[in-house]
């Protein structure tokens, strides 16, 4: 535990001087450490509703690309038609992906790079 209660208190200036500095020291790996995980958790998502299909009104299919502040996560699409709806996810690693991605997919990451707050 970082701040666990010592048994001995310090009892000279250069004691408590030590302590403080040990403090310090503790905080700034906090403060590192939180901003490690800042980096794992959401920071962007992206969506694009389209059709792709001419002969379907509207825009029912999406694309949302949900990324970590590495740019990593995953990229889900909808396709909708009159026949039923098929949902594909992708899984992105540093912006990319192993499988080929249409347009919309493309432009979703993009929009969720552009708003990650790291």
């Amino acid at each position: 535990m970082f701040f666990k209660k010592k048994k001995k208190e310090p009892e000279n200036i250069g004691e408590i001087l030590a302590s403080f500095d040990d403090l310090k020291r503790k905080v700034k790996d906090l403060e590192a450490e939180i901003e490690e995980m800042k980096k794992k958790t959401i920071q962007g998502i992206g969506v694009v509703r389209f059709n792709p299909f001419s002969d379907i009104g509207g825009d029912q299919s999406f694309s949302i690309a949900i990324l970590d502040g590495n740019r990593n996560g995953v990229v889900i699409t909808g396709f909708y038609s009159r026949e039923g709806s098929n949902v594909y996810s992708k899984a992105i690693k540093e912006g990319n992906s192993n499988y080929p991605l249409i347009k919309e997919e493309k432009d979703a990451i993009e929009i969720a790079i552009s708003k990650k707050e790291v």
